[in-house]
């Protein structure tokens, strides 16, 4: 069982940058897909940015060019950094891994941007 640890959210400024951190448990090596989901209050949980096993990126439209995914195999990791941070990026932030036998989500940090 993986389990999947953020840390890096918080409040910041319309225009600042955060750098969010997924830390894995076990080896991510396996799963051909991690990505971050969010979801604001109200709304359904949606895909922000994904990447591969063998590092192709994907993001949602309004995001592009504003956040880039990574990730270390090697460390475990995959790190979203997000600048140019706009009110209406607000939401709970969720790490997400998909192996061929299973998915796992982790439990979710707070990012708050003012106006």
């Amino acid at each position: 069982q993986v389990q999947l640890v953020e840390s890096g959210g918080g409040l910041v400024q319309a225009g600042g940058s955060l750098r969010l951190s997924c830390a894995a448990s076990g080896s991510i090596f396996s799963f051909n897909y991690m990505g971050w989901y969010r979801q604001a209050p109200g709304k359904q949980r949606e895909l922000v940015a994904r990447i591969t096993n063998g590092g192709r990126t994907n993001y949602r439209d309004s995001v592009k060019g504003r956040f880039t995914i990574s990730r270390d195999n090697a460390k475990n990791t995959v790190i979203l950094q997000m600048n140019s941070l706009k009110p209406e990026d607000t939401a709970v932030y969720y790490c997400n891994a998909i192996s061929p036998q299973d998915e796992y989500w982790g439990q979710g940090t707070q990012v708050t941007v003012s106006s």
